[in-house]
């Protein structure tokens, strides 16, 4: 025999407190399912462009047929001490980066010092160094990333003393950068303030307890 069964349901704003964080739970483990992060790996290509870092990429296939080139940026994220960002690509010298990486992001003091670092490195080596950027193993760090630079000199002269290891430095500052970006961007998008706008926005309801109903 059918039975109807009655049930109050509430909005977000009308839960108790406790019940609030466990609707936010719920939205944070269910609905982060979209790339929220997209906007931090284009603003990271403009970057490297300025930089001199060319992105590897890779073939994604799209829902509608086709593909896409998706960057290839490696992160884990980001409760666990281990968390961290990676990336594959190259570099060489970029004219102007100096001063197009203060036009981009006049604020940024930590791309301001890899900038300057990477031009320092450039002129003593006659702006001729570039490097190959590789991930290896299972984890993503800065030091998963294996890099490997070279001087493209016509008389075969090697890199100056300190070179590969600028490069390198440098390298693993911007995935450090990256890294913190991505945590930033998570953080913001997982924010009660933000959660609690987007379960109004779909006006989701739940039960007393913060389950979502339906």
């Amino acid at each position: 025999m059918p039975r109807v069964i009655e049930i109050t349901v509430y909005t977000i704003d009308e839960l108790s407190d406790a019940a609030k964080e466990a609707a936010r739970a719920w939205y944070r483990q269910s609905c982060l399912d979209y790339e929220w992060y997209d906007f931090v790996y284009e603003d990271f290509q403009t970057i490297c462009g300025i930089l001199g870092v060319t992105l590897r990429t890779s073939p994604v296939r799209l829902h509608g047929g086709g593909t896409r080139d998706k960057p290839r940026i490696f992160w884990s994220g980001f409760a666990s001490q281990g968390d961290d960002a990676s990336f594959e690509g190259s570099y060489s010298h970029a004219r102007g980066a100096v001063n197009a990486i203060r036009a981009h992001a006049p604020r940024d003091d930590e791309l301001h010092r890899i900038a300057d670092a990477l031009q320092a490195v450039q002129r003593r080596n006659f702006h001729q160094l570039h490097a190959t950027i590789r991930q290896r193993g299972r984890y993503c760090h800065e030091y998963t990333m294996t890099i490997d630079v070279e001087r493209d000199s016509p008389t075969w002269q090697p890199p100056t003393d300190g070179a590969e290891d600028a490069v390198t430095e440098a390298m693993r500052g911007l995935a450090l950068w990256l890294y913190r970006q991505l945590r930033d961007a998570y953080e913001a998008e997982t924010s009660d303030c933000a959660v609690d706008e987007a379960l109004s926005d779909h006006e989701w309801t739940f039960k007393a307890n913060g389950e979502r109903f339906g």
